[in-house]
This record gives C-alpha cells, sequence and structure tokens, in this order.
C-alpha cells in the first residue's frame, strides 16, 4: 500500500511539473542571486505601437523590493510595443501602465523606485552587452541633480534594474525595467485646467531627430497643434499641443540664435543651467554618447509662467561606450568641442563664455580620477557583469537571442574586455584634450574576469548557481540561502 502511495505521489509530482511554465519553474527554483521575474500576461497578437492593450503584469523578487506579504506581486496594466525601432526586431521593448479594478492609474513602488504607474521594458536588442543605456545612466544619476527640489531626491535620470521578462509564462530574455523620464519625476507644475481653459505650466520636451530646430539654432513653420514640431516632441503637457506649448520653445530658439553677443551675455543665465550644460557635455564626451545632441534629450521647465530655465536630462544612450547605433562597434574617440555647432554651446564653448572652457576643464579635473576613472567605469561592468552571470541570466539571454539581431558572446566579459578597451582609449584622449596628467597605474589590458569559475563545495563546476548551497566563485564563498 505505502509503496502504491509513493507511486501515487510521483505521479502527481510529475504531472504538475509537466503543466508548469518556465516562469512558475524558475519562480519556484529562485534565490539571493536570481534576478527580479517578470511575467507578461497579455495577448501577443494585439499589442502594438499606437494604443495599450489590457493585460495583467506579475513580479517576483527573492529580495521583496516591492512592497508586498510575499516575493510575489501582481497587477493589472496595460501594454504597448514601445520605439520607432522596436518593431523590426523579435525582442521588443514594452512600455507598461499599471491600473486598478476600477479602470484608474494606479502608483505603484516597484523595486523601491518610486511611486508611479507607467513603467518601461527595455528590451537593449542592439547592444551586446545589454547594459549600455543602465550604466550612462548609473554615471549621470551620480553627477547631475535637479537645481531645485523634487520628491525624488532631485534625480535628473532613470533608475532601473536588469529582470528576466517571460510573455505569458514563456521564457523571452533579459530586459531592464526602470521608471520614465517625466513630469512627476522631474518636479514640473501640473497645468491649470478651467472648463475648455488651459493655462501651461511645467514644460518637457523630447528631441526625436536631427535638425536644426532640434540644435536651437532655427525652425521652420510647422502646425503648432500637433505633438511634434521641428524635431521635437511635446511630452508634457501632450494633451494640449497648440500655441501655448511651443511658443516658450520657439523663443528659446529664437533668444539663441538671434540675440546680439551682448544680449546673450548678459541674459543666457536665465535660459540654462550651466552647470547642467557642463554635465552633459561632459557625460557624453566621457562614454562618447552618438546618438545625443538634443536628439534624444529632454528639455523641460518647472514653470513657465515663473521663469524659463531649461534643464537637460539625457536619453537611450545605447549609442556609447564604443557602440553603434546598429549593434556594430563604434572605435572613434570623442572630442571637447563636439556642441560647438548646437545652441548655447556654440557661443559659451566656441567663444569660451564667461570662461566656460575651464569650467568644463575643472569638471573633468574634478572627476577624471573618481567617477570617469577606468576603475570605476570597469567596476560598474564588472559588477553587472557577474550579476547577469551567477544568476544565470546571460547564459539563457545568449541561448535565445544570440545572432538575432546582434552577435553576443557566450561569456558577457569576453565582450566586456572591448568596452574596457575602448574606454581607456577614450579616457586617455580626453585627458589629452584637457591637458590633465593622465593618472600612473591605468592598465592597457584590463583584468579578465571572463574566465569565472563556480565549484560546489565537493569540486563540481557549475555554469551558474541554481540552488541553495555554499559555493565558491573566483576562489571567494558565496552562501546561498
Amino acid at each position: 500500500m505505502k509503496s502504491r502511495l509513493s507511486l501515487l505521489f510521483v505521479f502527481v509530482h510529475l504531472v504538475v511539473c509537466a503543466q508548469e511554465s518556465q516562469y512558475d519553474e524558475m519562480k519556484r527554483t529562485m534565490n539571493e542571486l536570481s534576478l527580479p521575474l517578470v511575467n507578461m500576461m497579455v495577448d501577443v497578437g494585439a499589442l502594438q505601437t499606437s494604443a495599450y492593450v489590457p493585460g495583467e503584469i506579475e513580479i517576483a523578487d527573492y529580495q521583496h523590493r516591492t512592497p508586498s506579504s510575499s516575493n510575489t506581486v501582481r497587477y493589472l496594466c496595460q501594454y504597448r510595443i514601445r520605439g520607432k525601432s522596436s518593431t523590426q526586431y523579435d525582442k521588443k521593448s514594452f512600455a507598461v501602465k499599471l491600473y486598478d479594478a476600477n479602470g484608474e492609474d494606479l502608483d505603484a513602488n516597484l523595486f523601491g523606485i518610486r511611486e508611479e504607474n507607467s513603467w518601461i521594458l527595455d528590451a537593449m536588442a542592439m547592444d551586446r552587452i545589454r547594459m549600455r543605456n543602465r550604466v550612462c545612466f548609473d554615471v549621470w544619476n551620480e553627477m547631475s541633480t535637479t537645481p531645485y527640489a523634487t520628491k525624488y531626491d532631485n534625480r535628473n535620470g532613470t533608475k532601473g534594474l536588469f529582470v528576466e521578462l517571460f510573455i505569458n509564462g514563456d521564457y523571452h530574455g533579459l530586459y531592464c525595467m526602470s521608471d520614465k523620464i517625466d513630469r512627476k519625476l522631474l518636479g514640473l507644475k501640473k497645468a491649470k485646467v478651467d472648463g475648455n481653459s488651459v493655462q501651461v505650466r511645467g514644460i518637457l520636451y523630447k528631441g526625436v531627430s536631427w535638425g536644426s530646430g532640434c540644435n536651437l539654432l532655427s525652425y521652420d513653420e510647422a502646425d503648432v497643434n500637433a505633438d511634434t514640431w521641428n524635431a521635437w516632441e511635446l511630452q508634457y503637457p501632450d494633451d494640449y499641443p497648440s500655441i501655448d506649448t511651443w511658443q516658450p520653445l520657439m523663443d528659446l530658439i529664437d533668444f539663441c540664435s538671434k540675440a546680439t553677443y551682448a544680449t546673450f551675455k548678459s541674459a543666457y543665465q536665465d535660459y540654462f543651467y550651466i552647470q547642467n550644460l557642463c554635465d552633459y557635455a561632459l557625460l557624453t564626451m566621457a562614454l562618447n554618447v552618438g546618438d545625443n545632441g538634443y536628439k534624444n534629450t529632454f528639455l523641460s521647465v518647472v514653470d513657465i509662467t515663473q521663469g524659463h530655465k531649461y534643464l537637460l536630462t539625457p536619453w537611450d544612450m545605447d549609442m556609447s561606450l564604443g557602440g553603434n547605433w546598429d549593434g556594430g562597434y563604434n572605435p572613434s574617440l570623442a572630442s571637447i568641442d563636439r556642441y560647438d555647432q548646437l545652441a548655447p554651446y556654440n557661443r559659451l564653448s566656441r567663444l569660451n563664455m564667461d570662461g566656460f572652457k575651464a569650467l568644463e576643464a575643472s569638471e573633468w579635473e574634478k572627476y577624471y580620477t573618481t567617477l570617469f576613472s577606468c576603475e570605476s567605469l570597469n567596476r560598474r561592468l564588472d559588477d553587472y557583469g557577474e550579476q547577469l552571470t551567477l544568476s544565470g541570466a546571460w547564459e539563457r539571454e545568449w541561448l535565445r537571442w544570440n545572432g538575432n539581431p546582434v552577435p553576443l558572446k557566450s561569456s558577457i566579459f569576453d565582450e566586456l574586455e572591448y568596452v574596457k578597451d575602448w574606454y581607456r582609449k577614450n579616457y586617455e584622449n580626453l585627458c589629452a584634450q584637457f591637458d590633465v596628467p593622465i593618472p600612473s597605474g591605468i592598465p592597457h589590458t584590463a583584468p579578465k574576469p571572463s574566465d569565472m569559475t563556480i565549484f560546489t563545495l565537493d569540486g563540481m563546476q557549475h555554469h551558474q548557481v541554481t540552488r541553495k548551497g555554499i559555493y565558491i566563485v573566483n576562489g571567494k564563498k558565496v552562501i546561498v540561502r
């Protein structure tokens, strides 16, 4: 009788396991090295770029970073495919909006990032290391803050973390889940709406293409009742495209392009935060962010009725760190004069107005042995590389997406070696242009952690940590509980 019961138990267990989705299986076997797991539940065939479709989202996080009584939370939501280029690839990015049972927006503090209803699942499909944009924002968040108080510690960039995505239970790959650059993050004042009357206050524009308008040099006659105008897209208040929402940008371009030297010199600090301009230039030089001038950049004003001082916030920095927009390699190095054709740098930098070039040089000297040092950048790359390797996420990503659309290395550290070597060259190039001495001891060949070794105590080697226990990882003891 006992043997029959044992056989029945085994049979039931096998049936349950056979019905278990890939998401459920990975959720059941999570450990402290696991990345958060995100399961999209949606009609895949209905997904589109122009409108949201209803669905649900479940997030399992071993570290309990999202407030919940368990390590799993579930929300009603809506999805759409995000990004113009995303539709070309099998691995697409998604925009996610959370809502409650009444269909109202629901703010949730996912992973402790912030209370928000709108989130991004970034596929990073063209990035061979799947971390360029995240690394760039991590650096930016350490060097640039809003020069005014906000609810979110003056943050002027996104926060995010790597997750493994499933669609209806099936494994879909490595993603970065982050918040967005929006009115709430930047502390912009809401528009005042009174019946049919709208008073525009906070303004948020995003550069979406190259051109003279995006360079703040000139503009053409264009429809002011549209949500795009002269290479800019109206992000807020996006419900009210009109002359009222575009006039501030026209005024900015007019000032940058038409003001006399004396007028510009006396008033430019009423239009721009100088430290912010300097930080933006240095970030994009140090990391050679190639698809950003003001394209892939936000311009914002807290309250246009109280002043017209614009803040710059970068966006979409995949083309950086020696990588090209098409997923190939870009060995070119940065020039400190890269923005001399864009306003207001064409006056501030090219004419060295009020010693702007000296400010850039002094800021480089402040950062080049700390935030911009080769050691600091290498550490960021290695930390993420170890996270993706030890969790097993990189191996799964390589198996799922290698060659589609770009080739991946079976060890992420092999690809990171190229990035480290490129960064050292760009770093030394900028030190020479800023005329500062290159610190001694910079390795011309960075140490290779690509031979990461994972052993159990009985000497068995593994490619990843899959269960609880004690492991020896690169000679160090790691306890997985």
